[in-house]
């Protein structure tokens, strides 16, 4: 593991170009920059009003840090000087490498890094808030802090777009990944929150390169009370496509992305506005947020919106206990109902020991409260009455030790100013009632589970093949998987006195058929085989017992992934399984328990609970068919897919009825 401190936290930066340097000089400058800043030009006397040095060798001392921004050519050879004289690390900003075909290039500006560590190349730099040294060729809009977040990200200008909130979240660390040729995401991540001044990391990720190493700092990060919060790019084939011309990351299935952040308890957001509100509850109050929460307001309106504006988030509110409803009836009198959420009315406005007094009550019963509370606009009103609900709101959380959220309905009806006032008092304020649902959703994300990492993607060099279904099946029978008892043959003549054997009514199936059902090649509730006609295009065919019972049809799936090692997907399935879209998908590896969970969590899971008096399916049957899978692709790197649908689950047992498995050629 590369160390770096010195390109992280410089004391002297080397900056080379023109136009691109001068920027980054004005920037540290405007920063207050303590340490030393040093143009590199061949002709010029001063760049920015510093002196400059003809070359890097005329450096009194090899530089901690150097901002490269000259073109990628002339980058190569900078870059293997800097690490001659050991240089503390390098931003390369010049782009038309590895995303414009030029991978060459790239591997050749990594070898000449050596141990020197860079960041990119198609890299817009880095900005250290804490001390004021910036590699940052750009304008940005963030300010100097003791201690706040820091914000790493695969895109310069949505990074650019988060230094300009004003919401008052104190930023400690901006940097740009680029390419990542050389230091990845993990690795950057990783020093960035060993700084003790970073108090939770804010993501952008596109692709990840190396899914085990990402898991490993999310652990680490929760160990030392540090939460991230990220936003995945690629759930869709336009953004993958995006992210793939951009940085030329791969970056992965939506849902596949989405699981692995969870099981790494990495909470994810949607949008950037749901990502800083985010990281405000995590850099005051850390990762874990408890699940218990209140809401109050002085409108009914407010009361019901927000109520129904959780529900999509999987958010509730549990009714107060009896003590708290008596206490705050005394408090609140007889016209209001208690209730959470609770509409408080106004009878208490302006009384800043009864408001106190009603928060407190409130907010002692649950892990956290929010308080929709949004003060007039202070250029055109008169914001000074709604400053006793503030104190109160910070009395209750001081009062009971429980994360209290001032929640103004729309971002704007919070300004810069108070926003930080709030911040510096241990309060977050949050900006937009439904970002603040979503913040305060991502922030009750769970820890992952101890020492999980994702498997390995496995390299193909080999086309896949399809196995048979009679072979796919006598697979999964040898692994504990139930299946049907059938016969097949390679015509219908030859397959016609085996299925004698068999008991109606019976099943026929065309084999060399990724999807039978669309191309015609499945026969159901036949009594014989008599009189069947050829299925054009199959290459052999088997009968099959029909199964009878089932209380429902499942859809399970193991497959590798280029980026995850290989994932589980669950779900409602038969020939509707697209048309259902209930389905959920795991990372692997996962234990039973995970698997259990994650059918819970399926919309249809009554219908396998026992829904109206219907018998409850064998659900453990289920777990232990979606292990076998995984014990399957586990013991044999050649398998690809193994995709059961349906697997027929009844009152005791499941049977994989269909199977399709993918395998590489030997």
């Amino acid at each position: 593991m590369r160390d770096l401190t010195r390109l992280l936290r410089p004391r002297s930066i080397a900056v080379l170009g023109s136009g691109w340097a001068a920027n980054v000089i004005e920037q540290c400058q405007r920063m207050g920059f303590d340490g030393l800043v040093w143009p590199v030009h061949p002709t010029r006397a001063e760049i920015a009003g510093v002196p400059c040095f003809p070359a890097l060798a005329d450096l009194p001392a090899p530089p901690d840090a150097a901002f490269v921004g000259v073109n990628r050519h002339a980058t190569l050879d900078v870059v293997a000087e800097l690490a001659a004289m050991k240089a503390g690390g390098a931003i390369c900003f010049a782009s038309g490498w590895r995303e414009a075909g030029e991978a060459g290039l790239q591997e050749a500006l990594v070898s000449n890094a050596g141990p020197m560590p860079v960041l990119g190349p198609n890299c817009y730099g880095l900005i250290n808030y804490l001390d004021g040294a910036l590699l940052w060729p750009d304008q940005h809009g963030g300010r100097r802090v003791a201690k706040g977040v820091a914000l790493l990200s695969q895109s310069s200008n949505i990074v650019i777009n988060l230094t300009m909130q004003a919401r008052g979240l104190p930023v400690a660390y901006v940097a740009c990944l680029g390419n990542a040729a050389q230091v990845g995401l993990a690795e950057l991540a990783g020093a960035l929150l060993a700084d003790e001044r970073v108090t939770a990391l804010g993501l952008y990720i596109e692709g990840l390169a190396d899914a085990p190493a990402f898991a490993a700092l999310a652990e680490a990060a929760r160990a030392a009370g540090k939460g991230i919060v990220a936003i995945k790019a690629g759930k869709t084939e336009a953004a993958r496509d995006a992210a793939a011309s951009h940085t030329a990351s791969l970056a992965g299935g939506g849902a596949a992305s989405s699981a692995c952040l969870r099981q790494a308890g990495v909470a994810e957001v949607n949008t950037p506005s749901e990502l800083l509100e985010a990281l405000k509850i995590l850099h005051l109050h850390g990762p874990g947020l408890g699940r218990r929460l209140c809401s109050l307001s002085c409108s009914g309106g407010e009361a019901g919106l927000a109520a129904d504006l959780a529900a999509p988030f999987g958010l509730a509110f549990p009714p107060p206990s009896e003590a708290q409803r008596a206490r705050l009836s005394g408090i609140l009198g007889p016209l209001v109902t208690i209730a959470n959420p609770l509409d408080y009315h106004t009878f208490i406005w302006g009384d800043g020991p009864r408001t106190t007094e009603v928060f407190t009550t409130m907010l002692s019963g649950y892990d956290a409260g929010m308080f929709i509370i949004d003060p007039p606009r202070p250029d055109r009103c008169d914001p000074s009455s709604f400053e006793p609900a503030l104190e109160a709101i910070i009395a209750a959380g001081q009062a009971t030790g429980k994360p209290a959220f001032p929640v103004a309905s729309m971002p704007e009806n919070f300004d810069e100013a108070r926003a930080i006032a709030l911040m510096g008092r241990g309060i977050a304020p949050l900006m937009g009632l439904e970002t603040a649902l979503a913040a305060l959703r991502a922030a009750q994300t769970g820890p992952g589970r101890a020492g999980w990492r994702p498997w390995l993607p496995c390299a193909r060099s080999r086309p896949l093949t399809l196995l048979p279904e009679g072979a796919a099946k006598a697979l999964l029978a040898r692994a504990g998987v139930a299946v049907p008892r059938g016969v097949s043959a390679p015509d219908l003549p030859a397959l016609h006195p085996l299925a004698q054997s068999l008991t109606p009514p019976l099943a026929l199936k065309g084999l060399g058929f990724a999807h039978k059902t669309e191309a015609g090649a499945v026969r159901l509730n036949l009594p014989s085989l008599q009189g069947q006609a050829p299925m054009p295009g199959a290459t052999g065919y088997l009968a099959e017992e029909m199964v009878s019972g089932a209380l429902a049809e499942l859809l399970i799936g193991a497959r590798r992934d280029p980026v995850y090692g290989a994932t589980l997907t669950l779900g409602f399935g038969g020939v509707t399984a697209e048309l259902l879209n209930d389905t959920a998908t795991l990372v692997l590896p996962v234990t039973a328990d995970e698997i259990g969970a994650a059918l819970r969590g399926l919309r249809l899971w009554p219908l396998l609970d026992g829904y109206r008096g219907r018998a409850r399916a064998d659900v453990a049957a289920v777990v232990q068919v979606a292990l076998a899978l995984q014990a399957l692709l586990e013991g044999d790197a050649a398998l690809e897919e193994i995709e059961i649908n349906p697997l027929m689950v009844r009152e005791s047992g499941a049977i994989a009825v269909d199977a399709v498995i993918w395998k590489e050629e030997p």
